[in-house]
């Protein structure tokens, strides 16, 4: 029917929406490069990368910002419901902006597979860490699903929490990589993993509500939000762990 046409042609035109094979062929080229990288700069010096981070990282508040700024304004201008949103398969301007608001937020998951590529220029092998490879290739499918089947409704809760946490991230990338004069003014990356850890818990607590309820919103969806994000929980409060209360106590 018209709906279900719309449904599937709304965000096709746009930039690697119509088919997964696009992004399917970056994860796999990612997934290669993570594979490889480290093996290729083995017996090569770290490359100094400071001028691009800095450029990169406040490149990337300012499309967080971006983002942040239409998820907000577009659901407030739209009347959208925080507990249970249908996605508005209409043309009609309002959801036509919050198609592509998500668009933004699939594409910026692909400009972010670059923070890999940084770590591993830089021989910065550490931070490969499974968590960072987990969480940077599955946003990209996550999100090319999101803009092409779910290009608003309720999927806008997650932009927005998360476009507000990368815009603290990204700042605080951004002024550790002006030089290490700056890593006095650094002493709240902590208080950065736990707001990450705060989002997740958010999310878990949004979308397990909407499974208990009768919400216009596939339900197979928040299903698997719930358990991805359950997922993001328990790596990121083993991250926090190890980063903190696991070296302190090894100090004490």
């Amino acid at each position: 029917d018209g709906l279900s046409w719309q449904r599937r042609n709304r965000t096709d035109p746009w930039l690697l929406v119509y088919s997964p094979m696009p992004v399917a062929s970056i994860f796999l080229l990612y997934l290669g490069v993570v594979w490889a990288g480290p093996k290729l700069m083995k017996h090569r010096q770290p490359v100094d990368l400071k001028a691009v981070l800095i450029v990169y990282n406040f490149a990337m508040v300012c499309l967080s910002v971006y983002m942040f700024h239409e998820f907000l304004v577009t659901s407030i201008l739209s009347n959208y419901s925080y507990l249970c949103q249908p996605v508005d398969y209409s043309t009609s301007p309002l959801a036509m902006r919050m198609a592509k608001a998500c668009w933004w937020f699939f594409f910026s998951k692909v400009i972010e597979l670059a923070d890999t590529v940084f770590f591993i220029l830089r021989k910065k092998n550490s931070q490969l860490t499974f968590l960072h490879v987990y969480h940077h290739g599955t946003m990209i499918f996550n999100w090319w699903a999101g803009a092409k089947y779910l290009a608003g409704g309720q999927s806008f809760c997650i932009g927005l929490l998360n476009t507000f946490v990368h815009t603290v991230m990204y700042s605080y990338y951004g002024l550790a990589a002006l030089g290490p004069h700056m890593q006095k003014y650094l002493w709240w990356k902590r208080y950065l993993t736990s707001l990450q850890l705060l989002q997740f818990v958010l999310l878990t607590t949004h979308t397990g509500y909407n499974l208990f309820t009768e919400c216009d919103f596939p339900d197979s969806m928040n299903a698997y939000v719930f358990f991805y994000c359950v997922s993001l929980i328990l790596l990121f409060s083993n991250f926090y762990y190890q980063s903190y209360l696991s070296r302190k106590s090894k100090k004490t």
